[in-house]
């Protein structure tokens, strides 16, 4: 279970699963056609497990993305997940697909990138360690777990506004798996 301190990490660009199934589904024409993250993720446990580095949680980031995983986390350990949006990779496409269909890349679905939990002093060795892996080359550390606050999951925004992330409520792609 994630505790108040840890560091949160991405092991890659979130929303590619998503995107380019709601794409193709609904043949919106997008060029260039964006492609999905589908991946496994053994080697990343893997590498991360070899590397003796003390994960405390890690979930794929699929139904309801990487906002589902992190307010799981909140209510198991009651405390708040702090993400910075500007740390969070997220290709061109996706970013302009999310903003042209008005959705939040932080709720749409990812099939090869997970959140991970590890404690604070060895967040840069495990991205570091990630970025080693081609399918993780653009792992990023994203937030900290702070104390219980106001909102179990907060993102800084551009401004540097803080602003509570709601729960993922349904999913704007229908299960396919």
């Amino acid at each position: 279970m994630a505790r108040r301190g840890d560091d949160l990490i991405v092991s890659g660009p979130i929303g590619s699963h998503g995107i380019a199934i709601l794409a193709c589904r609904e043949h919106l024409g997008f060029e260039p056609v964006p492609r999905s993250d589908c991946a496994p993720l053994i080697d990343a446990a893997e590498t991360l497990r070899q590397a003796g580095l003390p994960v405390r949680a890690m979930r794929d980031a699929t139904r309801g993305g990487v906002a589902a995983v992190l307010h799981e986390w909140a209510e198991q350990s009651g405390a708040t997940m702090a993400i910075d949006d500007r740390s969070i990779p997220v290709s061109p496409e996706v970013r302009g697909a999310c903003e042209l269909l008005g959705l939040d890349p932080l709720h749409v679905a990812n099939e090869g990138t997970m959140v991970i939990a590890v404690e604070h002093h060895v967040g840069e060795q495990a991205v570091a360690a990630l970025r080693k892996l081609r399918a993780c080359g653009e792992a990023a550390l994203i937030g900290r777990v702070r104390s219980r606050g106001v909102a179990p999951v907060t993102v800084l925004r551009s401004l540097d506004v803080e602003q509570p992330l709601d729960e993922p409520s349904g999913s704007p792609l229908p299960r396919i798996c």
